[in-house]
């Protein structure tokens, strides 16, 4: 049987390795995919990924399959809701910032026509291949991801900072950190 030599992080188990190869470093496009890394990623702020991964089921459906319009108008009521949601992370200011991005994701798309050619921008349309040769090699953060960050919060985003927005650059595509050995890059 072959063994497929993957980036580190990934082998803890299936759903981890599952989402590496399948996911985790593909460049994502669409508006839809976009906003729905960006809510999980802002969720794992101050935590590691596998948790929001696990629940990324359950954040579907609370969030109803991270409807942007439906999410930009969500009432006080239904964030008190989400709030005694098991199933997801129930942290009361990330439920309110999901609401505020939403509804700051819609201003975006208005003035430039899609959030992923907002978003896309930031590296000329193309993603970015640093050419990892070990884990150590990966950044938390970049120049990219500071601009990046600066200009989101500038927009009225919540929970943006570098480290996130460079974690979800990575798992939207828009930076390639697999490592050299990684089998995906082939």
């Amino acid at each position: 049987m072959e063994t497929k030599l993957r980036c580190a992080w990934c082998e803890k188990d299936d759903l981890y390795r599952n989402y590496h190869d399948n996911e985790w470093g593909k460049p994502v496009y669409d508006d839809e995919t976009i906003f729905e890394f960006l809510i999980l990623e802002t969720f794992q702020a101050g935590l590691s990924w596998y948790t929001v991964l696990a629940k990324r089921e359950n954040f579907r459906k609370a969030f109803d399959n991270f409807n942007l319009k439906k999410i930009a108008n969500y009432s006080e009521d239904k964030m008190a809701e989400l709030a005694e949601d098991t199933g997801i992370i129930r942290n009361k200011l990330k439920i309110k910032a999901t609401v505020t991005n939403a509804q700051a994701f819609i201003k975006v798309q208005e003035e430039f026509g899609s959030f992923s050619k907002y978003i896309w921008g930031f590296v000329d349309g193309k993603p970015i291949d640093n050419q990892p040769q070990t884990l150590k090699d990966v950044p938390a953060t970049s120049p990219i991801s500071d601009a990046l960050s600066k200009d989101l919060k500038k927009r009225g985003f919540k929970f943006v900072g570098s480290t996130v927005m460079y974690a979800h650059m990575q798992a939207t595509g828009m930076v390639n950190d697999h490592i050299m050995e990684c089998f995906t890059r082939k």
